[in-house]
């Protein structure tokens, strides 16, 4: 699967795109949207503890350009990286499939 970055993407682009194959859309959009969940918790969650990026890099043993990437969906961390994430907000990762 490519890995579609959502600043990449500009809106003529996609009305081109969406009257050519509004299916093909629809599956990019259904990509997206998964990640940008991931990213939205990810934001909301440091926020809510009051961390910089450059304090959760930290606490995580990373850089602040990782998280600056993970948050901008420039990055698409391991499960190893979730879990480091989250022992250094001292919450659990949970995993939900629907």
């Amino acid at each position: 699967m490519t890995k579609v970055s959502v600043s990449a993407v500009g809106v003529q682009e996609l009305k081109k795109e969406f009257r050519k194959d509004p299916a093909s859309l629809q599956a990019r959009y259904d990509t997206l949207e998964a990640e940008q969940q991931i990213i939205v918790a990810l934001l909301d969650l440091r926020r809510a503890q009051n961390l910089t990026q450059a304090d959760l890099a930290e606490l995580m043993g990373t850089s602040q350009a990782n998280i600056s990437k993970l948050e901008s969906g420039k990055f698409n961390p391991s499960v190893a990286f979730l879990k480091r994430l989250a022992a250094a907000c001292d919450v659990r990762l949970s995993v939900y499939l629907r």
